[in-house]
This record gives C-alpha cells, sequence and structure tokens, in this order.
C-alpha cells in the first residue's frame, strides 16, 4: 500500500492501481473511509474539483456502512457527487434526496436494431435520425404526446411501463421483463408527490429533455465477451439505438420538495452534517417513508418515459425501413443510476444510493431475467458524442466490491460554462458531421456543453472498472446519428 498526495488534497492511500481510499481520519466526522475507482491518470482529474471532499462528506452520514464509494466517472454534483455509491443501514441509517439526485431515475435503455449498419445507407441513416428528431420531442420543458393527468398519471407513478401497456397499448411483456425492477418500485406513493411535480411531469411522458440526455443511432463496433453478446443478442455491424433520459420535471420537483422537507427537520433529529445539500432523514421517520414512496413514483414515471420514447423510436423505424424491421426492434435492456433501492448485501438489509452509478449484478442474482442468469446484468456506459459507449456485463465480484455497482458514463471533466468557452455548437456540429455523425440538436448552446473532450476518457473509465472486477466489456458501440436537447 502506497500513499500519494494530489494537488493539495489530503494524503490519498493506493490499495492498488484501480482502488484508492481516503481513511476515515482524513476528515472530522467521517463514520468509513471513502474510497475510489480509479487509476492515477484519472485521479488527477477527479482532483481538480470538489468531488473527493463531497464522497468525504458522504462519509459521515448516519449509518453508513463499509465505505462511501466512487466511480471512475465521479464528478462534483450536489452533495454526492456524480458517481457516488452509499449504503445505508435499513434499521439505523438515513436516506438522502442528494444521493440519488434531482433526476430520479436518470438511465439508460438500448434498443437492437435487426439491421447491420452496412444495409443502412448514408441517405437512409440520415433519414432515420430525422425522423427520430421529429417523432421525440427535445428541449427542456417540451411536453409530448401523452399528456397525462389525474388518475391516468398516478396509474404511471405506480406501476411504471406497465400502466402504459395496459391503458395505451405501449410496450410488452417482453420488454416489461429486461428493465431493471421490472420498471416498477415496489411502495410507490402518488400521494407523496406534489401537485407541482405532477403539473411538471405529466406532460412530458415519451420526452428526451436537455442536458446531457441523448438518443443515439450506433453501430456495435467490436465485441469483448462472444458469449455474452449472444446472449445480449449483439453482433459486430449491428445497429442500436442508445436512450438517456429520466423522470423529467416531476423528479426534479420531487427532489425540490424532499431537500427542503428534511433539511428543515435536520434538528429535530439531531443530524449536523458538513454540507446542507446531503439533508437527510432517519429510515424510520415520516419524512423519509414520504421521500421513498415519491422517489419509486418518479423513479417509476422514468422508467415508463422511455417506454413511451422506445415506442417513438419504434414508429420512426417502422416510418423510413419499414413496419418488419420495426416489429424485429428488441430491447436489451433499462437500467436506472439515479435511485435508491432496498438491497440485501453482506446479510444486511441497506439502503443503496447510487448517484451517477449503474447496478452491476452478476449471474448469480436472481433479480436478474431468465434470459440473461447465465451471464450477468447488462450495463451501459455512455461516453460522448464523438467517441463511444459501451455494453457492460455485471459480475458477482461487485457485490462485495462495491455493492453491485459499476459507473455510468464517462463522467464530466470540463463544466458546461468550461465546454463553451472552448467551441461552439455550430462549430461542433460540423466537426462531427465531417466525422460520419448525423447531428440534430435543440439548442447548439447545449450541443456545446456536451463537447466530447468535456468528459473524461470512456475507454479508460470501462478499463478501471473492468480491472477493479465490477462489471466486464462486452461491446464497444459507435455513434451514428445523435439526438440533443
Amino acid at each position: 500500500m502506497s500513499s500519494a498526495a494530489v494537488k493539495g488534497k489530503a494524503e490519498i492511500r493506493e490499495l492498488s492501481p484501480v482502488e484508492f481510499e481516503l481513511p476515515k481520519t482524513s476528515k472530522a466526522g467521517m463514520r468509513v473511509p471513502a474510497r475510489l475507482f480509479a487509476d492515477r491518470e484519472l485521479l488527477g482529474l477527479i482532483a481538480a474539483d470538489r468531488s473527493l471532499e463531497q464522497l468525504q462528506n458522504v462519509a459521515t452520514l448516519p449509518g453508513i456502512v463499509e465505505a462511501a464509494l466512487a466511480m471512475p466517472d465521479i464528478h462534483q454534483g450536489y452533495g454526492f457527487p456524480v458517481g457516488g455509491v452509499a449504503a445505508l443501514d435499513a434499521k439505523v441509517g438515513v436516506i438522502s434526496p442528494g444521493g440519488v439526485g434531482y433526476d430520479i431515475n436518470c438511465g439508460v435503455r438500448l434498443l437492437a436494431l435487426p439491421l447491420g449498419a452496412e444495409e443502412l445507407s448514408a441517405e437512409r441513416r440520415r433519414a432515420l435520425v430525422e425522423e427520430l428528431a421529429r417523432r421525440v420531442p427535445v428541449g427542456p420543458g417540451r411536453g409530448g404526446e401523452l399528456k397525462l393527468a389525474g388518475k391516468q398519471l398516478d396509474r404511471v407513478l405506480e406501476k411504471g411501463p406497465r400502466a402504459l401497456l395496459a391503458h395505451h397499448g405501449i410496450g410488452s411483456e417482453e420488454e416489461i421483463a429486461h428493465t431493471e425492477s421490472e420498471g416498477a418500485l415496489a411502495g410507490a406513493d402518488p400521494a407523496a408527490v406534489s401537485q407541482r411535480a405532477k403539473e411538471r411531469g405529466g406532460p412530458q411522458l415519451g420526452t428526451l429533455g436537455s442536458g446531457n440526455h441523448f438518443l443515439e443511432l450506433q453501430r456495435v463496433e467490436r465485441l469483448f465477451d462472444q458469449q455474452a453478446a449472444r446472449c445480449f443478442g449483439l453482433a459486430v455491424d449491428q445497429l442500436t439505438v442508445l436512450i438517456h433520459s429520466g423522470s423529467r420535471g416531476l423528479g426534479h420537483q420531487v427532489c425540490s420538495d424532499y431537500v427542503r422537507l428534511m433539511d428543515g427537520a435536520l434538528a429535530r433529529y439531531g443530524i449536523s452534517l458538513p454540507d446542507r445539500e446531503l439533508a437527510c432523514a432517519p429510515l424510520d421517520s415520516p419524512e423519509a417513508r414520504r421521500y421513498i414512496g415519491a422517489m419509486a413514483a418518479a423513479a417509476n414515471f422514468a422508467w415508463a418515459n422511455r417506454a413511451a420514447i422506445a415506442h417513438r423510436v419504434r414508429e420512426a423505424v417502422a416510418a423510413v425501413l419499414g413496419e418488419s424491421v420495426a416489429r424485429r426492434v428488441r430491447q436489451v435492456y433499462d437500467v436506472a443510476h439515479n435511485i435508491a433501492k432496498l438491497e440485501r448485501h453482506r446479510g444486511r438489509l441497506v439502503w443503496v444510493h447510487r448517484k451517477g452509478a449503474t447496478r452491476a449484478f452478476g449471474p448469480s442474482a436472481p433479480e436478474l431475467p431468465a434470459t440473461y442468469r447465465a451471464v450477468g446484468q447488462p450495463v451501459f456506459v455512455p461516453g460522448s458524442m464523438g467517441t463511444a459507449s459501451y455494453v457492460l456485463v455485471g459480475l458477482d465480484s461487485a457485490m462485495e466490491r462495491s455493492f453491485g455497482s459499476a459507473c455510468h458514463g464517462a463522467g464530466r471533466r470540463l463544466s458546461r460554462t468550461g465546454a463553451r468557452k472552448q467551441t461552439t455548437g455550430q462549430r461542433l456540429r460540423r466537426e462531427l458531421e465531417r466525422e460520419g455523425i448525423v447531428v440534430r440538436s435543440a439548442s447548439s448552446r447545449g450541443l456545446a456543453e456536451e463537447a466530447p473532450f468535456a468528459y473524461k476518457d470512456v475507454d479508460r473509465v470501462v478499463e478501471v472498472v473492468e480491472q477493479a472486477g465490477l462489471a466486464k466489456r462486452v461491446a464497444r458501440l459507435r455513434p451514428l446519428g445523435v439526438i440533443k436537447g
């Protein structure tokens, strides 16, 4: 074990070439160490913002188990760092809305098309991207065709995509089976979701949003694990569509409501925090119970949102490539990366907060669909518009090392403001088009904020995850077309 000082930060112990630790003596109030999966180069980038300090703050939460963990894509967030994982004891711990984030159940859904990239001419590829952009609303505040309210919306909050299947004919039982938690967290309570949250989210079902949300047409560039790839139905040169979106204004309002509520209750429960953005409440408190019900409802809304977007994708495929192709579009999986879930780890029930981290269960997990139990759970790691994304598969060793978690993306290395200082949306669009990537974006400003150079090297991030035994590579996907808000 060696130690390294990083840009004036506290001494960081090197546990292995891909694991580092800040001991619980490194900051007053820490109950457990803060542990980071990274290599030395990534560590230098990570230390440039406040994410390590935020990770130390997470380690002060009452009831936290073993260590506050960070993935190699970690960067500064609200309270918790993005890329953080924390398990809180279900009997004596707390729940923190900041440990889930404002976009509750932001996540990724991968669809596999029954075509190879060579079967899609440049003209048809452009037509498909344009049709996708026409059918899937993008941008902040944009609404979709499904404008739900009252009992219709409450059914979605309670049952997720199953409500869309039963009442709107959207989706299928097969897709639901290939969704984390089958798209519905138990205990969802529509009554715990404020009217303001429902008003914001009701019109937005089936919409992409803005920021780093996107829809990408991709091709499978390379396979790393033939068995897992066959199990997931992926082949070299196959076309895929990756959907990245969440709970839109509804989830944002839920987080705002409960951060405010829990911040006002901290003194009553005798909780002292180094950062009020970590506002939390004991798991047996009424505030926690109401937040868990509202958070689950928002998560179910997000799974329904991605199901509705997938439905629009199939419509676009049918319009451009034909109904027979659209009928054979298959969902590989849908997985959340902003969520808190009650899970059993090492014989103990814990609330695992994953903020910018993906569940990565190995083949022994009974929660997986039967089709994937031979290999493990699919994990999707978006990179950036101009680089690549990855399909990984979870490993049983992740259960011991990271509470069954892996990274969720490349991770920002530049702020949105920093990215805009270095490029414009028009310039970036031209550069991507020269590389053969069709780009459709509602905002040139938003496009510039998501420039590829604003993110860490996704290849390096997934190599660290693999070396750490959290998940292993299955396929590398290259973008052919990008739609952003």
